[in-house]
């Protein structure tokens, strides 16, 4: 049927599917092969290519470059390559396999309907099983009037969430469950609890077919978080709800535009670490069988074997420049066609590995992320670390990224269960880290504070939990982080005992508090705010089931936190001090009240050198016309009685006490209660905030 097309040269730019005016450009690197064939087909279920076009070196490939034009076909075309090459895995580390059919990285859309893992892998032909890429023609779209938020870092408070699990459960009430759609139907829950942002995990194509293995009841286990992805422009097809072509592109921009609508700002959790491709005994899918020696880190002395810094099988060697060029390509696209406010880049660390392995001092990938014009007024967020033992908190290459504070985390978890001795370390976390910050001179919203996140417990389970229970993941609990520093309050797991459950809940709350009233940029793991729980689980990336998905009903039963979490973050947004994007220093404001003054029980008295101290209370001069804040954060069992400092012409009042029920612990602006005397009681693991007001000394 080749001979019933137009097909031209084409050519080598822009990579990918290309629609035109009459046809579409195919181009896909490939510096090694010696022959590429370009197949298309009928449709998604089509067994066989209708048409394969050979490309011929002399005339389709330019550079390492291979391309074609061909006309009469457009959007909605089904396609995929065969290429073939050197096989010397060990010396060259050419995987090249003509019996494999590979998608094209570049495809803003793949179709999976017969798709076998088990047939990619192996000498076997496996056309009538694989996986195809779609042309998508990403000019079809009308954004109306959407206009990015573009909400300062410093004011910036994140929501992560799962697509499917947000809304997946019966109980979420949605037309569309689990799906982007579905996302825009609980705008409002959004909108009414105030974050400004929602970080969702990977959204790229992954492979949820792959059963890991069987849990103890025998049912399947497969990839549910997605940190496994196989195309880096193309969002998962599961999560949309219409199954016509392009869809899921539609839809996911229906989403950002809803969310912007709003002022809510959409953050991709994105892999560019591995791929679902997996060590030398995995599938082939694409990067393997095009240029395997150039996408991935291989084991210097025997290429058959790949590094594996990602703890995933692989390693993308993001610096070799073409796939340099593939990942910031990848991320313009994102910006660009699907208007994304920012991206987390999962084990960023490996980012500024070079091609021998080893960190860069300039990574050329980094380096480009920060000064792409397209992507300069995007957020960048690295998890900076990786499975090969680099650590960059703090240290991470460039200028404006931010980075997933794991000091912050752990040390507040240790304060929040009562370990004694480190008042100075919650002290540094609270005041933004210039400790790890600072010698880069960075500021604090470079700092990404949390105490919980997808990996590891829910706020719940933080404090009902002094061990993980995994045995779902089929694993026999070896699986997850056994240093959790977490407590259960007395009881492991649920319990029908009132004290225990409402230590529980004070407890939770405690957590928003310090996380909120903390310097540099708040992230909340989606669900703490309802009580989320994993019964343990700490690392349910397999469990696409109730154990995941988030109980709306939750909602209701602990009404009284969600309120908390949401009168907490307009407390944080009326009050610029607690949101002032530098670290302390020692100015004062017109009251005389010095930016920060640290104590313990008494004033100016903090337990720096005592090993039992389990205090801290800390006064924030306000800024302009803000008010002075005065913190009190006692995670002893019992309660203890607390100086205040005296500013002439002012009263305290309390704002937040977390020992009280709701309404009572967070009051409304205005509502707040005087407080009468020269100190004040706060009872044992509790946090008490107080605000200034006029109304002569204290």
């Amino acid at each position: 049927m080749a001979d019933q097309l137009a097909v031209t040269a084409g050519r080598a730019q822009p990579l990918g599917a290309t629609v035109d005016g009459d046809g579409v450009n195919f181009s896909v690197y490939s510096e090694y092969a010696w022959s590429v064939q370009l197949l298309l087909f009928a449709d998604e279920n089509a067994r066989q290519p209708h048409t394969v076009i050979d490309l011929e070196p002399g005339v389709n490939k330019s550079f390492h470059f291979w391309h074609v034009h061909v006309s009469g076909v457009g959007a909605g075309q089904i396609y995929a390559y065969r290429m073939d090459g050197p096989k010397d895995t060990s010396r060259s580390g050419g995987r090249f396999n003509p019996n494999k059919v590979l998608i094209d990285p570049y495809a803003l859309g793949n179709v999976n309907t017969l798709w076998n893992r088990g047939d990619a892998v192996g000498p076997q032909d496996n056309v009538e099983t694989s996986m195809r890429s779609m042309v998508l023609d990403p000019d079809d779209y009308d954004w109306e009037d959407d206009e990015l938020p573009d909400i300062p870092m410093a004011d910036s408070v994140i929501y992560e969430m799962h697509v499917r699990g947000f809304t997946k459960s019966p109980t979420s009430g949605v037309a569309h469950p689990g799906t982007f759609r579905g996302v825009i139907e609980k705008i409002p829950y959004l909108k009414s609890l105030g974050v400004t942002a929602i970080e969702l995990l990977p959204i790229y194509d992954f492979d949820e077919s792959q059963v890991l293995r069987e849990a103890p009841d025998g049912t399947p286990l497969r990839n549910y978080w997605g940190y496994d992805p196989y195309g880096h422009f193309a969002p998962q097809s599961s999560y949309c709800v219409e199954p016509e072509e392009g869809a899921h592109l539609r839809e996911f921009r229906d989403m950002v535009k809803a969310l912007h609508k709003e002022g809510i700002e959409v953050i991709l959790d994105v892999v560019y670490n591995h791929s679902s491709e997996g060590n030398q005994n995995g599938p082939t899918i694409s990067f393997r069988g095009q240029a395997n020696e150039a996408y991935y880190h291989l084991v210097p002395h025997d290429r058959q074997y790949y590094m594996d810094y990602s703890g995933c099988g692989n390693t993308i060697n993001a610096n070799h420049p073409v796939v340099t060029k593939y990942i910031i390509e990848s991320l313009e696209y994102w910006v660009t066609e699907c208007h994304v406010d920012g991206f987390r880049f999962d084990l960023g660390s490996v980012l500024s590995r070079g091609p021998g392995g080893a960190p860069m001092e300039t990574p050329p990938v980094l380096w480009n992320i920060e000064l792409s014009r397209i992507l300069s007024e995007t957020k960048v967020i690295a998890e900076a670390w990786d499975a090969g033992g680099l650590y960059q908190v703090g240290r991470f290459p460039g200028e404006r990224w931010c980075e997933w504070n794991g000091p912050y985390r752990d040390d507040i978890r240790r304060f929040l269960r009562g370990e004694p001795g480190i008042i100075g370390a919650v002290a540094t976390r609270i005041a933004g880290s210039q400790d790890l910050f600072g010698p880069e001179e960075e500021k604090p919203s470079n700092s990404i504070n949390f105490v919980t996140c997808h990996d590891g417990f829910t706020l719940n389970d933080l404090v009902s939990y002094n061990g993980k229970h995994n045995e779902a993941n089929g694993e026999q609990n070896r699986d997850g982080s056994d240093d959790n520093r977490s407590w259960n309050c007395g009881v492991e797991g649920p319990t029908e005992n009132d004290e225990i459950e409402s230590l529980r809940a004070r407890q939770i709350k405690n957590a928003a508090a310090i996380l909120l009233l903390s310097r540099g940029t708040p992230m909340i793991l989606g669900g703490d705010e309802f009580h989320r729980t994993q019964m343990g689980n700490n690392n349910a990336y397999c469990q696409d089931n109730e154990l995941s998905w988030y109980d709306w009903d939750l909602v209701t039963e602990h009404a009284g936190t969600v309120r908390f979490f949401s009168e907490l973050i307009a407390f944080r947004k009326r009050h610029a001090t607690l949101r002032k994007d530098d670290f302390f220093g020692g100015g004062v404001n017109a009251r005389g009240v010095p930016e920060v003054s640290w104590h313990g029980c008494r004033l100016n008295e903090p337990g720096w050198n005592d090993p039992l101290c389990r205090v801290l209370s800390f006064t924030l001069g306000g800024m302009h016309d803000d008010p002075d804040l005065h913190v009190i954060l006692n995670m002893y069992d019992l309660g203890l009685e607390f100086e205040l400092p005296q500013i002439d012409g002012q009263r305290w009042a309390v704002a937040v006490d977390t020992a009280q029920p709701s309404p009572e612990d967070i009051l409304e602006a205005g509502a707040e209660i005087p407080v009468e005397g020269s100190s004040i009681h706060v009872f044992g693991r509790t946090a008490v905030v107080l605000v200034s007001q006029s109304g002569g000394t204290v």
